[in-house]
């Protein structure tokens, strides 16, 4: 699958997942505002029921004080007269509950306005028949009470509260299909949206059935590639290693090659340098007789340098001049070829992983060049350092290296000041080795570690090798070697070290 194809489908099952969420949203936005919807609804049709309950409560009551007031008259028996004072207690009450479960309708509070006046007149018309009673006339009080069963207050609260189950009715019929319908259009918005998600669901499953298909066949081609590319890259690194062996034979053999000739001519020099007495008392024999001369002294040695004047004077000079630059770039050139073997022999050396106590390894390099260390009036401090599993030669090689390179390169005058420090991160030691030397040029940070390549003014012995082998023990060691620095501003050399290296990296040539 190319990576347009591939693309293509990420932004698929984007735009899926993406279209997913944002119908379970939708389903449960509506949902709630539908729900609500249902919940106020069904409150009014209650609010409904509730109002036609307390108007059937009110009518209840006016009868209730209606029949206790008519036994009273009969047989004037006090618990008619209680039950009728209980009856007449709730009835204005009622009125003042019934107000307020209409307050939200116009027309049921105009009703109830209307409803007050009749029943307070019922109210007093009961009143008066029970006054009566208690002054014992029986004939005056059920007289009265029967002239007001046909009054008009008794016909008008009939026509109110007729009136006022009718809008309750109207309103319970109304409320009731609203209600449905928002019931109706839930269970809708439900089914469709389960359908939907169903929907969906069918296809992110033939997606990923799909994927995991393509993913299958990612791996199978991605274990073959990686099949072929174990097998690719153990002919290579086979070939490196036998490009590296014969690179490494070839530097010894080399070596040893030049190492030949340079012994004759360090053998015809030092020849040349016995004769030198000898040619040059010949000449000077021979510009003696030329001149006349005096002889030489009778105690002269034969080693006595002859005295010589003007050019044959010169020439001894220069002869002795040529000769102490042969035997100085010889002594170069020796010690070239030995580090070059030394390299060599390095490379072949096979590395063996042991757990190191770093700290007690670093007081060992700065204890053997404690004798350098104060002729320099330098300190060197250890601050803590975390263990590692490494080659132990090695490490001293890197350290000694950087230490000696530290004290070597301070600036006269200046007491000097080195610190080892490290610490851990990412399963990596790193450990730095910081000094106030003369420092190094930006320009030079690369060159440095080259290999016969030097930075800066050459006042120090050296061969430009030691950061060379250094930088290559450290990449063998799987880790890397950087530099900071600046003119005149100290240097600071980072090494990162592998915190356990395993013997799988064990002789890897980097």
């Amino acid at each position: 699958m190319n990576t347009k194809a591939q693309r293509r489908r990420a932004l698929g099952q984007i735009l899926l997942l993406a279209a997913g969420f944002s119908v379970l949203v939708a389903i449960s936005a509506l949902s709630v505002i539908l729900v609500h919807e249902a919940r106020k609804d069904s409150g009014k049709v209650v609010h409904t029921v509730e109002v036609e309950n307390q108007l059937s409560t009110l009518l209840l009551q006016i009868r209730r004080a209606e029949s206790s007031a008519r036994g009273y008259l009969l047989t004037s028996e006090p618990r008619f007269l209680t039950e009728h004072e209980s009856a007449t207690a709730t009835i204005l009450p009622d009125i003042e509950k019934l107000t307020r479960l209409t307050s939200d309708n116009p027309v049921q509070a105009e009703n109830i306005r209307q409803l007050r006046p009749p029943v307070e007149a019922r109210l007093a018309e009961f009143a008066k028949a029970i006054a009566f009673v208690k002054r014992n006339d029986l004939a005056g009080g059920i007289a009265m009470l029967r002239e007001a069963g046909a009054s008009d207050s008794v016909r008008k609260i009939g026509e109110l509260s007729n009136a006022m189950r009718a809008e309750e009715d109207r309103l319970f019929a109304l409320r009731t299909a609203t209600a449905d319908r928002t019931q109706q259009l839930a269970s809708a918005v439900t089914v469709a949206g389960s359908g939907l998600v169903i929907a969906l669901a069918g296809i992110s499953i033939f997606l990923v059935r799909r994927s995991s298909r393509a993913r299958d066949d990612a791996e199978t081609q991605l274990r073959d590639n990686n099949i072929n590319l174990e097998t690719t890259i153990d002919e290579r690194t086979a070939d490196l290693r036998e490009a590296n062996d014969e690179i490494q034979r070839f530097a010894y053999i080399v070596s040893h090659d030049l190492r030949s000739p340079l012994v004759n001519i360090m053998g015809f020099t030092s020849e040349l340098e016995e004769l030198r007495g000898d040619i040059f008392k010949r000449i000077a024999t021979l510009a003696r007789a030329q001149s006349a001369a005096p002889a030489t002294a009778d105690n002269a040695t034969d080693s006595a340098e002859p005295v010589l004047e003007g050019p044959d004077k010169q020439l001894s000079e220069d002869f002795t001049e040529a000769l102490g630059f042969i035997k100085s770039s010889i002594a170069k050139m020796d010690r070239l070829i030995s580090a070059i073997l030394n390299l060599t022999r390095e490379g072949r050396r096979e590395f063996e992983p042991v757990r190191i106590e770093t700290r007690e390894l670093i007081e060992g390099i700065v204890a053997t060049v404690a004798h350098q260390a104060a002729e320099a009036e330098a300190q060197i401090r250890i601050e803590p350092l975390p263990n590692i599993v490494s080659d132990r030669l090695a490490l001293e090689q890197i350290f000694s290296n950087l230490i000696e390179n530290a004290l070597k390169y301070l600036k006269t005058g200046v007491p000097g000041d080195i610190q080892v420090r490290g610490r851990t991160k990412l399963g990596f030691a790193i450990f730095e080795i910081i000094d106030n030397g003369r420092g190094i040029d930006p320009k030079d940070h690369q060159r440095i570690f080259e290999l016969f390549r030097r930075a800066g003014t050459q006042d120090k012995p050296g061969q430009g090798i030691g950061l060379a082998h250094v930088r290559a023990l450290v990449r063998r060691l799987g880790g890397t070697l950087s530099v900071a620095s600046e003119l005149h501003n100290g240097s600071t050399f980072t090494i990162t070290l592998p915190i356990n290296w395993t013997i799988r990296n064990r002789n890897t040539q980097s």
